[in-house]
This record gives C-alpha cells, sequence and structure tokens, in this order.
C-alpha cells in the first residue's frame, strides 16, 4: 500500500482550518470583542504568512491551502475586532 503524506496534511490542515470558525461565529452573532487578543491574531497572521511562503517555497498543496484560510479567518477576526470596538 502506498501512502501520500500529502492525504495527512490535507486532514490536520482541515482541521486548522476550522479553528477559527466558532469564533468568528460568536463574534459576529454577539458583536463582543473585548476578550479578543489583536496581539494573538497578528501572531497567526504573521505565522501563516511565513508557513504560506514555506508551503509555496517546496510545494506542499496542503500546507498553502491551509495557511491561506487559517491567515483569512484570522484577517476577519481582526477587522471584527476593529469593526465592533468602534462601538
Amino acid at each position: 500500500m502506498n501512502f501520500n503524506p500529502e492525504i495527512l496534511g490535507l486532514i490536520a490542515g482541515t482541521l486548522s482550518c476550522i479553528t477559527f470558525v466558532p469564533q468568528i461565529f460568536k463574534t459576529w452573532k454577539s458583536k463582543s470583542v473585548k476578550d479578543i487578543s489583536v496581539t494573538s491574531f497578528m501572531i497567526v497572521v504573521t505565522s501563516t504568512l511565513i508557513w504560506l511562503v514555506y508551503g509555496i517555497w517546496k510545494e506542499l498543496p496542503s500546507v498553502i491551502l491551509t495557511n491561506v484560510v487559517v491567515c483569512v479567518s484570522a484577517v476577519i477576526m481582526l477587522l471584527l475586532k476593529w469593526k465592533y470596538s468602534e462601538k
């Protein structure tokens, strides 16, 4: 049996991608951002951008896809923080 490790990467990546989904929906619904850490999400954005460069460099689809989705999710959280902090 020949196992492609990229499959394992895609499974792990899928789990990583859904990490922020519950927080995004909760924040969007409640419009409460008082406990959201900008620093944490900035670290996530920076980390995922570095991983994205690595994934592109090594031509690893699972790394590329995962980090694009996680980065977009983190940016959405930062935008929600900015939008709902003004009120």
